[in-house]
C-alpha cells in the first residue's frame, strides 16, 4: 500500500490519540500526562528513545537500512492558558487550558509518521530524529531541545528539518513559501514614571497616564511612517495599566506591546526607534520612562531549496491541487525558528478548516473556539513521513 494509503488507514488512531491529548492539555515545558501519552504511542516501535532533562521532550531516532546521514521532523507537544468555549465531546477537562493552536493535531500527526516510517525502515537510507516538542508557546521549549542535543542525536547531525502548522482558518491544503514564513518576535515594556496627586489638581502633579496615551498613538504612527511596507513591522499594545481610582492621578502607568518583524534590519531598527521615542516624550513630559525591550525568537526562514523539495513531494503525494505557494509571510512567530538558524528545512502550513466552515467567520488559532478538522491527520503524517524517505533517498546533502 501506499504511504497515504496506510495514514488514512490509520486515521481512527490518530484521530483517538489527538482527542485524548486534546482532552488533557498542559501548557510550558513540563507536559508528564502528554509525555506518558507519546511514550505510549510509540511503545513497541524501533526507536531509540530519550527525554528531555530540563523539560518533558520526547527524541526518538529511527535507524534505517544505512546510517551516515539524518534528518529531522518535528512536532510540539504543548497547550494554551485559554478558557475552551468550543463545546466538543472531547473539550478540555484542564481549568482554563486549552490546545488552541493545534498542537495536539501535531503530535499525533508526528507519532503516526514514526509508526509508518517505522514500517518502512528497512527501505530508509539514512536515520530519522522525531522531535516532539514541548514549551513552543513562548517557552522556549525548541532552544531547549537543541541545548541537550536533538540536531546530533542520531550520531550524524541532521542535514535538514521539517516542520508543520495547522491552522483553523486555511483551507484543506498544504502552503508555505521560500524566504521568511513566519515572523520574528520581540516584547516592548514601557513603564511611565510620573509624580501622583488628586484628579482635581493634575497641575500639581505629573499624570504619566496621558503621557503612556501619547506615546502608544505615536508608536502606531512610528511603524506606519518609518517602516518601509514591503519590510513590515507589526506593533501591537495588548496591555495597559494605570491607576486604582478615576479621581486619582497615579504614580506610574505601563504598557506592553509585541512587536514582529521579518528582517534583521526591520528588528533592530524599531527597536532603536522605539526605546528612543517613548524616551524623547517622556523628556518632553517631564516624568521618566524605563523602557524594557526583549528579543524572544527569529523569524522563521525556510530555505529555498527544502522548500522546493517540500512543495514537489506535497504535489507528487497528494497532486498538483494539494500545495499552494504562500504569497506573503505570517506575522505570527514560531520556534521551529531555531532549528532551522541551524540546519536547512522547511516549515509548512496545514489547513484544518473544518468540513462546511466560512473561513471569514471561523476562529482563529489561540481562540477558545478555534475548531480543527481531524480529517487532515493522515495527510499530515504522510507528509511527514514522504519528506523523511525523500529526502534521505536524494543525493548529498541537499535535494
Amino acid at each position: 500500500m501506499s504511504v497515504v494509503a496506510d495514514a488514512r488507514a490509520m486515521a481512527e488512531d490518530l484521530v483517538r490519540l489527538r482527542r485524548d491529548l486534546h482532552r488533557e492539555p498542559e501548557v510550558g515545558l513540563h507536559l508528564p500526562r502528554t509525555q506518558d501519552r507519546v511514550l505510549a504511542a510509540l511503545d513497541g516501535l524501533p526507536l531509540e528513545i530519550t527525554t528531555g532533562r530540563s523539560s518533558t521532550a520526547v527524541t526518538a531516532v529511527l535507524r534505517g537500512a544505512r546510517s551516515g546521514r539524518a534528518v529531522l521532523l518535528r512536532a510540539d507537544m504543548d497547550g494554551l492558558p485559554v478558557q475552551e468555549a468550543t463545546g466538543l465531546a472531547y473539550a478540555s477537562r484542564a481549568e482554563g487550558t486549552m490546545h488552541a493552536c493545534g498542537h495536539d493535531l501535531h503530535t499525533a500527526m508526528l507519532a503516526g509518521a514514526a509508526r509508518l516510517l517505522s514500517d518502512r525502515r528497512d527501505r530508509l537510507d539514512g536515520d530519522v530524529v522525531f522531535m516532539f516538542q514541548p514549551g513552543e508557546e513562548g517557552w522556549e521549549g525548541a532552544r531547549a531541545m537543541i541545548d541537550e542535543g536533538v540536531l546530533d542525536a542520531a550520531g550524524p547531525r541532521v542535514e535538514a528539518a521539517y516542520g508543520l502548522h495547522v491552522f483553523s482558518t486555511f483551507e484543506r491544503g498544504f502552503t508555505s513559501r521560500p524566504g521568511p514564513m513566519m515572523a520574528a518576535s520581540a516584547s516592548f515594556a514601557v513603564t511611565v514614571r510620573g509624580r501622583g496627586g488628586h484628579g482635581s489638581a493634575p497641575h500639581l502633579a505629573r499624570d504619566p497616564v496621558p503621557v503612556a496615551a501619547e506615546m502608544i498613538t505615536a508608536l502606531q504612527t512610528m511603524v506606519t511612517r518609518r517602516f518601509d511596507v514591503f519590510d513590515p513591522v507589526v506593533l501591537t499594545v495588548g496591555v495597559v495599566r494605570a491607576g486604582s481610582r478615576s479621581n486619582i492621578i497615579p504614580e506610574t502607568a505601563r504598557f506592553e506591546a509585541t512587536v514582529r518583524t521579518f528582517s534583521r534590519d526591520a528588528g533592530q531598527r524599531v527597536r532603536d526607534a522605539a526605546v528612543r521615542l517613548v524616551r524623547g516624550i517622556a523628556q518632553a513630559h517631564d516624568v521618566e520612562a524605563d523602557a524594557e525591550y526583549l528579543e524572544a525568537r527569529p523569524a522563521t526562514v525556510n530555505d529555498d531549496g527544502e522548500t522546493a523539495f517540500a512543495r514537489d513531494v506535497v504535489r507528487e503525494t497528494f497532486g498538483d491541487d494539494g500545495y499552494a505557494t504562500m504569497p506573503n509571510p505570517i506575522a505570527g512567530a514560531e520556534d521551529f525558528s531555531r532549528v532551522l538558524a541551524e540546519v536547512p528545512g522547511c516549515f509548512l502550513a496545514l489547513g484544518a478548516l473544518p468540513a462546511g466552515a466560512d473561513p471569514r467567520r471561523v476562529a482563529f488559532n489561540h481562540s477558545p473556539h478555534a475548531v480543527f478538522d481531524d480529517s487532515v491527520l493522515a495527510d499530515g503524517a504522510a507528509l511527514f513521513t514522504e519528506l523523511a524517505r525523500r529526502r534521505l533517498a536524494s543525493e548529498g546533502d541537499r535535494p
